[in-house]
């Protein structure tokens, strides 16, 4: 049995390893209108980018996530519009590829590991921002009121989006190093290439524009997430503290 796995499973590192280092690229059919596959893999290239560059920042207020917390707050919101851009770009992909579409079936499917990553990217960065969205529109108090125990540990909403990060940034982790060198070289490429790149440009800053408003009305009301010393164990008076409590 081995002797038959081992080959599959080498096939399937050398075809990841190979997409990661940019040495195989999809052939990406050019149509009319909207640019068709090649349209689609630019604009889920740009609005990547955007996030990683978005997301980096937003990991660097983890350094200092007290001092920070409006910079946290802020850019965690800023994030929300371009995952969910990102997110319709991919699912309308796969949608076409497995309802049969030539165009994408020509394009052809990315790299098994991808493909098994994709979902959990999705549902990690989904997780992610909804929890943090969550923390926002509860306010601090309500944010940290026990939800259920989980192992004689107190789980709020807090809890829950510490755990959604530390999913996100293994699996997304992943997926940036097998995807990375591909869509810098796929975003480089001229813009007169395929057609509809005004359209492409208007989602992805569009997209931004509406991340900006959110983050102001976030800044101007950030449920009591404000201060030097917000994710640390609440207040006696705020909220009860369980024994053994997780702490930020």
């Amino acid at each position: 049995m081995s002797g038959v796995s081992s080959p599959g499973w080498r096939a399937v590192v050398d075809e990841s390893v190979a997409a990661a280092l940019g040495k195989e690229v999809r052939d990406d059919p050019v149509l009319p209108g909207s640019g068709g596959p090649a349209g689609n893999a630019r604009l889920t290239a740009w609005t990547g980018l955007v996030l990683l560059v978005l997301f980096v920042a937003e990991l660097v207020t983890l350094l200092d996530v007290r001092g920070l917390i409006s910079w946290h707050l802020a850019l965690g919101v800023v994030l929300v519009p371009p995952a969910l851009l990102k997110t319709a770009t991919t699912s309308w992909r796969i949608l076409r590829y497995y309802r049969g579409d030539p165009a994408y079936r020509q394009g052809g499917p990315p790299p098994l590991v991808l493909r098994v990553l994709g979902p959990l990217v999705i549902l990690g960065s989904l997780a992610l921002l909804g929890t943090g969205v969550a923390l926002v529109w509860l306010g601090e108090e309500r944010s940290r009121r026990s939800l259920f125990s989980a192992m004689g540990q107190r789980v709020d909403v807090l809890t829950l989006h510490q755990a959604a990060f530390a999913v996100w940034a293994v699996v997304t982790g992943l997926h940036v190093l097998g995807r990375l060198v591909l869509a810098a070289r796929t975003a480089a490429r001229g813009p007169g290439a395929v057609p509809g790149p005004v359209a492409r440009g208007a989602l992805v800053v569009g997209s931004l524009v509406v991340a900006a408003l959110c983050a102001v009305l976030v800044l101007a009301h950030p449920g009591g997430w404000t201060g030097q010393d917000r994710f640390g164990p609440p207040d006696d008076d705020s909220a009860p503290t369980a024994p053994g409590a997780p702490v930020g």
